[in-house]
Parts: C-alpha cells; sequence; structure tokens
C-alpha cells in the first residue's frame, strides 16, 4: 500500500470556562464530520451531539451559503473545524427586549 500524504486540520470546541483545540493529521478526502470523529473531543465533551451539533470552517457555517454539510464538505490543510453550542436565547427576541427597556 502506497504511503498517503497527511493533511494538519484543527477542532476547536469552548464553553464559558474551558476551550479545547486539537491538532490532527487526517487523509486527504477527510470530512469535517470524520474530522471530529477522530479528533476525540466527544470524549472530552461528553454534551457534544455530534449527529446534531452545528459544524464550520472558520466561522462559517457548513450546510449554509454554499457550503455542503459536514458529513460531505471535504477540508484542506489548514482547515479548523468548530462545534457550535446551541443558543441559550433567541438573538432576535434578546434585541426586542433590549430596545424595549431602552424606551422606557
Amino acid at each position: 500500500m502506497k504511503d498517503v500524504e497527511l493533511i494538519t486540520v484543527e477542532v476547536a470546541y469552548a464553553l464559558p470556562q474551558r476551550q479545547q483545540l486539537t491538532t490532527l493529521q487526517v487523509a486527504p478526502g477527510t470530512t469535517a464530520y470524520e474530522a471530529v470523529q477522530q479528533s476525540g473531543i466527544v470524549q472530552q465533551f461528553p454534551e457534544i451531539d455530534l449527529d446534531n451539533a452545528k459544524l464550520g470552517i472558520f466561522g462559517q457555517a457548513l450546510g449554509s451559503k454554499g457550503l455542503k454539510p459536514p458529513k460531505e464538505h471535504v477540508l484542506q490543510a489548514g482547515d479548523r473545524v468548530e462545534i457550535y453550542r446551541p443558543l441559550i436565547a433567541d438573538p432576535k427576541e434578546v434585541r426586542k427586549r433590549r430596545a424595549e427597556k431602552a424606551k422606557e
């Protein structure tokens, strides 16, 4: 079997009190989803539901704005896969409440 040239990517996840950035070597053709699996970050943060988690590359959510979903998005060398936490509050509602409070 011929040796495969690996590429370096990062997987990032952050909580308010703890962050993890894992650098790993993967085979060309590895998807964002596969890289997260290979990183072992889900074992460190068991609250991550990988099948439902939103993933992105450098702040661009996968599966939107013309980007393929995580299970189809093939990584390039140097990519950083970000795992996004669910929102606690709807940003539109927060802005609306803030505007109403400012009127008072």
